[in-house]
């Protein structure tokens, strides 16, 4: 159970980190213009749809939606609204630091902040609950090495800027900027990590009768919508400020663009469905459960890895840089285990 509940997760992390590929097939349209569009289907139908699978037979949704839920729901969407933030700034810190190294930097810090967070929020407003006695030692240690490992690879980020011209660099990455990207990575991941969060105050919006490994994608989806309003409002903003509605106008391109918005809306989304299945095959191992995040997180970065290698950020890099990434990877690959082998 374990090792197919750390597969399923691993299969979300991998569609996660190749979200991004579809979204260079994306013709004629602007930034704001794509994001919108690839959000509709990654933050809102995705995750509705999801979520109606944790709906029993002879229920509905809206059951869910009550007074007794509303503190936790309006949280939910709150952080999720936060949530939004870092992931505008997310694409930006790939823009300055390619998909590799932008990835590595903001999911670290939102692999780490956002599996503390979650425990501290809920027991600041749940003392009741005592949901710090979640964040044991063996799940301390794991953030820890996370981190160590997200440190590796940027680390081997700050070797390769040094070690390439500004000509490979410009080659490898257009808009490369090590200062700016690292900056915005760090506000990315911290602002990101505010997912967990609201995972963790929607956890008790669920159905009794639901499936185990179904009952937090009703959360999901509201963290979700909350996000989508968050970046929706940026993206309309953007819209009118560059004069980029027209965008929407061109039918020619709706095949296409709509084809590919939706396979990148879907693999970014894979992560969380993943993850709410990965969840149900660890009930038994209650610290893996409370570290699932961040394991979420660092086999992102694995995957956001390789495909950096695949489409070449780290070619004209010196062996040893090299060495200092797969180093990287490897402890975190190694921290996907380390709060279970320890407890």
């Amino acid at each position: 159970m374990l090792l197919i509940g750390l597969l399923i997760i691993a299969v979300g992390a991998f569609c996660q980190a190749s979200c991004y590929v579809p979204i260079n097939k994306i013709k004629q349209w602007s930034w704001e213009s794509y994001w919108l569009v690839q959000g509709i289907f990654a933050w809102l139908i995705f995750p509705l749809l999801g979520a109606l699978l944790a709906v029993p037979q002879g229920h509905s949704l809206c059951e869910l939606f009550t007074a007794d839920n509303s503190f936790r729901i309006w949280m939910t969407i709150l952080f999720g609204a936060l949530w939004g933030v870092g992931g505008l700034t997310f694409g930006l810190s790939m823009r300055y630091l390619g998909v590799a190294l932008g990835q590595s930097i903001a999911l670290g810090t939102c692999a780490g902040l956002g599996t503390i967070l979650g425990p501290v929020m809920l027991n600041i407003f749940f003392p009741e609950g005592d949901y710090m006695s979640k964040l044991t030692a063996s799940v301390i240690i794991g953030v820890v090495v996370t981190l160590i490992g997200i440190a590796i690879i940027g680390y081997a980020g700050a070797m390769k800027a040094r070690s390439l011209s500004e000509e490979e660099k410009k080659k490898a990455v257009a808009d490369f900027n090590f200062p700016k990207g690292i900056a915005i990575a760090l506000l990315a991941g911290v602002m990101s990590g505010c997912f967990n969060v609201g995972l963790e105050f929607g956890s008790a919006i669920t159905f009794e009768a639901s499936a185990e490994i179904f009952k937090t994608l009703p959360a999901t989806f509201l963290v979700t919508l909350g996000g989508f309003v968050t970046n929706a409002v940026y993206c309309l903003y953007q819209n009118s400020a560059n004069k980029t509605f027209a965008d929407y106008g061109k039918s020619s391109l709706y095949a296409n663009n709509l084809f590919f918005c939706a396979l990148a809306g879907l693999l970014w989304y894979s992560q969380f469905f993943g993850l709410a299945l990965g969840k149900g095959f660890l009930a038994e191992y209650p610290a893996l459960l409370t570290f699932s995040w961040c394991i979420l997180m660092a086999l992102n970065v694995v995957f956001s890895n390789v495909w950096g290698i695949i489409l070449k950020e780290w070619k004209g890099c010196s062996r040893a840089t090299i060495m200092v990434l797969v180093t990287g990877l490897v402890v975190l690959i190694i921290s996907s285990f380390l709060p279970e082998l320890i407890k």
